[in-house]
């Protein structure tokens, strides 16, 4: 292959080094570049106006700290192979290759019943294929099936540079420093004991700020409660299309691959075979058909649009307990008046639902500290953590959505 060297200035790190011909080669395919058209976070800009940026800015950005954290391993006598630096490179690059529409919003709803890591690893597959095999090494790192776990968590696990640059990223971009995490120094204290990823003793605190910061930016950003409203939106007007599609209503879509899955495709199994057709969908294709559906004749569709492309978003009230079924009910029959619909049209304006939140849950996730001595500690077992019981508990917060 021949010599490549890009240079790429990023807002976040500076300057981002692409040196090898196969990731300019991955970078520059049309799967790739679709990131360009992913908002990394779907409607947080309606809050926080900064926050623009894209899947695309996110994965470059994750490939970055991945260079510097095995680099890092390796300067502490960890053996990490060219061929192994190569693959979880590109494991890293093409983390949310598989991402549609509006990321998470629609997660299930567009693409129903497929997960995105699922059409991930379908999209590695058929990369791999294009490339003559050469993303074997990264498919195994991506899949957990590689002999050195600690590359996987890498990629995916508590501490990985995926989390790493998502919150740094989104803290930059939406301007709340709560969500700063010191990603450098969490670097420089990465090490690997018996083959899993751990932390140096003298990085406890680092690594509590870094769970900490994530626990604020979920409330303060991305559970944010106009944030949420305007999601929910989205959904409901996915549903209510689905809806009227069902009842043999025509709608005019932007694209022929947001009508295909939103008139045509059922969860087969068989979703490898409308990849191409996946892999054109973008964040354009679904608010170009919401415009067109903002002067639709069903007052539930349009209703739901010209609120949505004008920012005039339902109302959310967030408690600690369900809310009263006597109300809801109460609040769907003044809307059904008001809008002329019927209670059951009444309701995709008026529901709830719960956001949950964990903290650190040491059942499942596990973020290893290696102290001086060799023996290891889970972070929720260090004496006078501030990660302990409390903050192991997941919060969760009721919601309720409303047209006011």
């Amino acid at each position: 292959m021949a010599y490549v060297r890009k240079i790429i200035n990023d807002p976040v790190y500076g300057f981002i080094t692409i040196d090898n011909p196969l990731i300019f080669e991955i970078i520059s395919h049309p799967y790739y570049q679709r990131l360009r058209r992913i908002h990394q976070m779907a409607f947080a800009s309606l809050v926080y106006p900064g926050a623009v940026h894209t899947r695309l800015h996110h994965s470059l950005g994750a490939y970055h700290l991945m260079g510097l954290a095995l680099n890092e391993l390796r300067n502490k006598g960890v053996e990490i192979t060219q061929e192994e630096e190569l693959g979880a490179k590109i494991a890293i690059l093409l983390h949310d290759i598989g991402h549609g529409p509006y990321s998470h919003a629609l997660e299930r709803k567009l693409i129903k019943g497929v997960h995105h890591e699922d059409i991930s690893m379908l999209i590695l597959g058929l990369l791999n294929e294009q490339f003559n095999g050469q993303l074997q090494t990264a498919i195994e790192i991506f899949s957990d099936a590689h002999p050195k776990p600690f590359l996987h968590q890498l990629v995916s696990g508590q501490l990985d540079v995926d989390r790493m640059d998502y919150l740094t990223r989104d803290s930059f971009f939406t301007g709340v420093v709560e969500g700063a995490i010191g990603y450098d120094r969490i670097i420089k204290m990465l090490t690997v004991h018996n083959g899993e990823l751990m932390v140096e003793e003298k990085a406890i605190f680092t690594v509590e700020k870094f769970l900490v910061s994530r626990r604020l930016m979920y409330w303060q950003v991305y559970l944010h409660k106009t944030v949420m409203a305007a999601e929910k939106m989205l959904v409901r007007i996915i549903e209510r299309a689905n809806e009227l599609l069902a009842n043999g209503i025509e709608l005019s879509m932007a694209s022929s691959n947001l009508a295909f899955f939103l008139k045509e495709h059922k969860p087969d199994g068989k979703f490898i075979k409308h990849l191409e057709k996946f892999a054109h969908l973008d964040d354009t294709d679904v608010m170009c058909t919401i415009k067109n559906w903002c002067g639709h004749f069903d007052t539930v569709l349009s209703r739901l649009s010209k609120g949505l492309v004008e920012r005039k978003l339902l109302k959310i009230k967030f408690a600690s307990t369900p809310f009263d079924e006597l109300v809801i009910e109460a609040l769907r029959k003044d809307v059904a008046g008001k809008l002329n619909i019927s209670e059951a049209e009444a309701s995709y304006f008026v529901f709830t639902g719960e956001a949950v939140n964990t903290t650190y849950n040491p059942a499942d996730e596990h973020i290893n500290i290696l102290y001086k001595d060799g023996t290891v500690a889970n972070i929720s077992e260090v004496d006078n953590a501030l990660i302990h019981q409390r903050l192991s508990t997941p919060v969760k917060k009721y919601y309720l959505c409303y047209l006011k």
